[in-house]
């Protein structure tokens, strides 16, 4: 089949409606003047610079193009081009008429944007400022706190505000109330009156109530923010001089069954429900000098590889949402994907190399955060070894191919450096120690296999897959798990997964995404926010919400 009105996510600065990009030495601004007009769909207006989905888009790409062709910018200013007016978050009206499932994919991708820029703050030095110059409301304020540190306009009109409980009854959907409280360490009882109030907070106040970290007056407003930034950059680990690598388009072919990249494959079984996504070892040597590391660029295979599981995750995120079950395949030479990590980690001190970690990082948890199924496939040919067998680690279950000891390609693993802390999960653990919540130890334990090659028996004894299956019951005990799976009811599965994929201890962003995600996701579709007579509804049309007084 072909997949009509298909949505990417590539974009460009050429392209951008919203957004532009400048760069002045070790800064860079980001400034937002939304057009009105240039919503990604039809029937709502982008006003007061609200966004949807399309303008979050344009912010990932800018990110991505700032971290890799700017490599000397060391501290990142996002503004508003309006006046008195930084950003109204999400667009009302676009909510009102989306569906669940758009409203609350919409939501996961503005969050893991927002959560990158914390990622790039920590790992690569990349420092963000917010110069909210005017009225900041709901996600337009959650953007703010997503940055280092945050600059208000004193003006005595702006204010910050996350008013979407008493004028939409919905909640702040991109980590606006952890990140007060985690983040901004503001009291419990100071956040119940802030997060209840439509009006906000504006200027000393603000600053008092640890909302705001600076307030200046408009007339020295952003050479006070650029001061800051400055400051700060002096701080970031980032180079002085080096230059950009150009970022080119992902290379996707649409097939009529899936897609297709030069190092992962798509293939779609939209009767039953499944996905078999396919990750590919490199066919060659992967370079270690830096050199040819900079002169391959975009296509030195983990950047390659990373980025086009990405845009794979993101396309079948968006555009097939019955697609319930996603199955992690991996094929190729592993011997190869352990060079490649080992070209990564040997240059971790290269501006370049330290955001290709990076890129790693952010799309492997992208995967921990899908609300699907992953079930991983370690069958003949695969090459689930290092940084690829985090596939296998970041899947609810694991099935791994038991061949006879004389059989030449029975299906191995094996544990790499990549496996012990480079690539960690949003709870701040590796998927090892999240896998063995109760061995304390484990990394110790298991460095003393890395690199043996563990066949089905071995990794299903100490842990490492869930069933080993010989291959008398191989084909049918498979084909059970996933018609199984895929009969179960979703929104159950949702709920179970989310639950066990982050045990133990939480961290700020798996509060985000735990919590915040699955309140968000009931309340949108509770009669009081999405209902006839719901706030959400209701929103700007002069009418009260009629409101279920029942708690649930």
């Amino acid at each position: 089949m072909a997949y009509e009105n298909l949505i990417t996510y590539d974009r460009d600065p050429e392209s951008y409606k919203h957004w532009s990009l400048d760069v002045d030495g070790e800064i860079a601004t980001l400034t937002l003047t939304v057009d009105e007009d240039g919503g990604i769909r039809p029937g709502y207006q982008l006003k007061l610079n609200s966004y949807d989905l399309g303008v979050d888009m344009e912010l990932h790409d800018a990110l991505q193009r700032v971290r890799f062709e700017h490599p000397s910018v060391k501290s990142v200013i996002l503004t508003s081009g309006l006046d008195r007016m930084f950003c109204a978050g999400a667009n009302i009206y676009m909510l009102g008429t989306s569906t669940h499932g758009w409203k609350v994919n919409f939501c996961k991708f503005t969050n893991e944007t927002r959560n990158s820029m914390e990622d790039s703050s920590k790992h690569s030095g990349l420092k963000f400022v917010a110069g909210c110059n005017g009225v900041t409301a709901g996600g337009g304020y959650e953007m703010a706190l997503a940055c280092d540190e945050i600059f208000l306009i004193d003006d005595r009109s702006s204010a910050v505000s996350l008013p979407e409980v008493p004028l939409l009854g919905v909640l702040p959907g991109t980590g606006g109330l952890t990140r007060l409280t985690d983040k901004r360490k503001m009291r419990r009882d100071l956040a119940d009156v802030f997060c209840t109030s439509t009006e906000g907070v504006r200027g000393q106040r603000a600053k008092e109530w640890r909302l705001v970290d600076h307030i200046a007056p408009k007339q020295v407003f952003m050479e006070k923010v650029r001061e800051r930034a400055a400051e700060l950059a002096k701080e970031s680990k980032r180079p002085d001089q080096a230059e950009g690598v150009k970022m080119t388009p992902v290379k996707r072919d649409v097939r009529d069954d899936g897609y297709s990249y030069p190092n992962v494959d798509v293939k779609l079984d939209a009767d039953g429900r499944t996905v078999t996504i396919t990750v590919k070892a490199p066919t060659e040597k992967v370079p270690s000098d830096i050199d040819t590391i900079l002169k391959q660029g975009m296509d030195w295979w983990p950047l390659a590889m990373a980025r086009e599981l990405d845009d794979a995750i993101l396309i079948l995120r968006t555009n097939h949402e019955e697609v319930g079950l996603w199955l992690l395949k991996t094929e190729g030479d592993a011997a190869r994907v352990l060079e490649a990590d080992a070209a990564v980690l040997k240059n971790l001190d290269n501006w370049f190399v330290t955001e290709v970690m990076g890129m790693m990082r952010r799309t492997f948890a992208r995967l921990d955060v899908t609300s699907r199924s992953m079930f991983a496939v370690i069958d003949e040919g695969s090459c689930f070894a290092g940084s690829l067998l985090e596939l296998a680690l970041s899947a609810d279950r694991s099935y791994m191919l038991d061949l006879p000891d004389d059989e030449e390609n029975a299906p191995a693993i094996i544990l790499g450096d990549m496996n012990f802390g480079p690539l960690e999960e949003v709870n701040g653990l590796t998927r090892l120690q999240t896998r063995y919540p109760a061995e304390d130890d484990i990394h110790d334990q298991l460095k003393k296999r890395q690199g043996e090659p563990l066949v089905g028996p071995v990794a299903e004894e100490i842990g490492l897959v869930t069933f080993a299956p010989d291959d008398l019951d191989w084909d049918d005990e498979l084909r059970i798990a996933i018609e199984e799976r895929a009969s179960l009811s979703p929104d159950a599965l949702t709920g179970m997964e989310a639950n066990l994929r982050f045990g133990g201890h939480e961290t700020m962003l798996t509060k985000v995404f735990g919590r915040l995600s699955a309140w968000q996701n009931w309340i949108f579709i509770r009669p009081n926010a999405v209902g006839e007579k719901g706030a959400l509804k209701l929103f700007g049309t002069g009418s009260k919400a009629d409101f279920d007084w029942k708690r649930v």
